[in-house]
């Protein structure tokens, strides 16, 4: 139990020190978007093609746990549409609490990923990250679509395939994993400069999303931050555990199946709901709380992992 706490200890630390400096305003705030914008373009698609390159994609397994993902992620999603006429929602509110159950920070989860398990770890989560960020841009804009307050057909779902088309990250795994299916690798000077880019993205990363955390919105909107942080941090993991269980997950790589499971809701949910006519006061707050859950939520998963 003690080496799952102290692995993670530096992920949730960094993010409170992310917090403690924009709560004290040690650093201008004009600080944070440029930063975030950095690490999103910059820093970690430098690590995950590094990882990607490197990394081995010869047995059945990365495939396995993409699908326990893919449908834990689906599953999860379709749950929270059934709840839809329990929780008395306006509209736009109820888009904010169905981003916040399905939409994870791959932030958090490519830092852990790689302090528990290093290369092989991140180039999983690399896995994880093709199978889920696109699934969850399309439900989360389709949601806005039908039910957003305003956005003017600014956004479509045909928008959502051309922005996942062009979200770095996802670009990132594609050549990594591009580059070790032809067995190119990376040449000699690059290799290093992606490493070194990339290792900037991992304390840059997680102090930006402790900078982010909002504790107003999360008091006005605790109930629904609650159910929703709930959906995220129990039931995704254990919808995940019980396919990768069911297809065969072994090993690392199911360790990595339920660290993705567990992350909590990515910031990127805030600016959708701001441009979109979501309830980007609520979204804030569930992603405060699920951000706060996490740091007892994710150790005690991986512990349950073994």
């Amino acid at each position: 139990m003690g080496a799952v706490f102290n692995a993670l200890a530096p992920v949730f630390l960094l993010i409170l020190i992310g917090y403690a400096i924009r709560r004290f305003q040690w650093i201008d705030n004009a600080f944070w978007p440029p930063a975030e914008r950095i690490t999103y373009y910059v820093f970690f698609p430098a690590l995950l093609i590094a990882s990607g390159a490197h990394a081995d994609l010869s047995g059945d397994q990365v495939w396995l746990m993409a699908s326990a993902l893919f449908g834990a992620t689906a599953a999860t999603a379709t749950v929270a549409l059934v709840l839809k006429p329990l929780l008395g929602l306006k509209p736009a509110a109820f888009t904010s609490f169905f981003q916040g159950t399905i939409r994870p920070n791959t932030y958090v989860g490519v830092v852990a990923a790689f302090l528990f398990w290093g290369d092989e770890g991140l180039a999983l989560l690399s896995i994880g990250i093709l199978a889920v960020v696109p699934l969850v841009n399309l439900l989360s804009v389709t949601a806005l679509v039908i039910w957003g307050d305003g956005h003017e057909g600014a956004r479509t779902p045909m928008r959502a395939v051309k922005e996942v088309a062009r979200n770095p990250l996802v670009i990132a795994c594609l050549i990594g994993f591009g580059l070790n299916g032809l067995d190119i690798g990376l040449p000699p000077v690059i290799a290093p400069v992606l490493e070194i880019l990339g290792r900037a993205a991992l304390p840059i990363a997680l102090m930006a999303v402790g900078a982010g955390l909002d504790f107003p919105d999360l008091l006005a909107n605790r109930r629904v931050a609650t159910v929703s942080s709930t959906l995220k941090l129990l039931l995704l993991p254990a919808l995940a555990w019980g396919l990768a269980d069911w297809l065969g997950v072994e090993g690392v790589a199911f360790q990595v199946t339920i660290l993705y499971a567990t992350m909590p809701v990515s910031a990127s949910s805030y600016v959708l709901a701001r441009e979109m006519g979501g309830d980007a006061p609520l979204v804030a707050g569930i992603i405060t709380a699920s951000t706060l859950a996490a740091m007892v939520t994710m150790p005690l998963w991986i512990l349950f992992t073994g």
